[in-house]
């Protein structure tokens, strides 16, 4: 695991990392989110021992990371993929830090051949793009078969096919066993890579919870039937709202809430089976037994909920640091 205790950062007059408590636990990838200046960089670097803290402290599998005596084949780190002397090899360079862990060459043609370098293992990094340098980066992190691999931003540069390679790569790396720990700004493959979430702001602490507990929450239920006039009507009570979804906005509306109360009339919704109703104030299962009842044709039944992106940005909306304002385009082309 990785021991985060009341871990305390300050620069100056700024404080970085202010009395953060974490443990990061073996078996699921845990996303490590926050806005710029949030103080994510600055506890991956206290986790390596490249920042000291002001107070606290962070144990890598019960101790220190600088204590262990083979740091690679504890803890795997990526934190800048351009870190990498510009006139070595891929192979040279994960060569060099191999015999610096006692890690045999065969280890090195693994690795290489894991994140899809053999092609250019001879080739300079200074000729790497952003992409094959992060590669090179994440072999690194792998090439001590360590229990515990942390990585900042790893798909930063990737293309679409590597962005997949590397959400397999740490979920099965996480299913081994290890632990996984990954920072990222991209909502998007977060939602679809990490299994727990830990959240900063302005280097506090805001969440550290499953991700399924950030996106649980039902905001709506997508409806699609022939005949949208019953079912709304059958749905009519204080609290309920039935509107067009996206895809069928552009009809005359479906329905319209008047007041509490919800007002439908038949003619107002659409007959096919093309058109969807958004529903709010009534779950899946309240809606199939009121359509059941009124004997009305269902053809699909959606709980829509927060995106992992609207949770997050719920979340730090007090602790973004940087916030531009919105510009309208006549004022930003000018």
């Amino acid at each position: 695991m990785i021991e985060i205790r009341d871990l305390t950062k300050v620069y100056g007059s700024t404080t970085a990392v202010d009395h953060l408590t974490v443990t990061v636990r073996p078996g699921v990838v845990t996303g490590f989110l926050g806005p710029n200046g949030a103080g994510k960089s600055t506890t991956m670097r206290a986790v390596l021992g490249l920042d000291r803290p002001t107070a606290g402290e962070v144990l890598v599998a019960g101790r220190p990371f600088a204590e262990h005596p083979d740091p690679l084949r504890t803890l795997g780190a990526l934190l800048d993929a351009g870190a990498v002397h510009p006139a070595r090899t891929a192979h040279r360079h994960l060569t060099a830090l191999a015999r610096s862990n006692g890690i045999g060459p065969r280890r090195v043609e693994e690795v290489i051949d894991l994140v899809g370098l053999g092609s250019v293992a001879h080739r300079r990094a200074r000729t790497f793009s952003l992409g094959m340098s992060q590669r090179l980066g994440i072999a690194a992190a792998l090439l001590g078969d360590p229990p515990v691999i942390m990585l900042d931003e790893p798909v930063n540069g990737l293309d679409p096919d590597g962005i997949r390679w590397i959400r397999t790569l740490l979920r099965s790396l996480a299913a081994e066993g290890r632990t996984v720990f990954v920072s990222s700004h991209l909502m998007s493959e977060m939602a679809l890579t990490a299994d727990h979430l830990i959240v900063l702001g302005r280097g506090r602490l805001i969440a550290d919870v499953p991700l399924a507990d950030l996106t649980s929450t039902l905001t709506a239920v997508r409806v699609r039937t022939p005949d949208g006039g019953r079912l709304a009507a059958a749905l009519t009570r204080p609290g309920v709202t039935v509107t067009p979804a996206d895809d069928a906005a552009d009809d005359a509306g479906a329905a319209h809430d008047a007041g509490a109360a919800l007002t439908v009339t038949a003619a107002g919704a659409r007959t096919d089976h093309a058109g969807a109703l958004t529903v709010t104030g009534a779950d899946v299962d309240e809606i199939a037994a009121a359509a059941l009842a009124d004997g009305v044709l269902v053809t699909e039944l959606t709980p829509l909920h927060d995106s992992l992106e609207d949770a997050y940005l719920a979340l730090t909306r007090d602790d973004i640091e940087y916030s531009a304002q919105p510009a309208t385009t006549s004022k930003a082309l000018r």
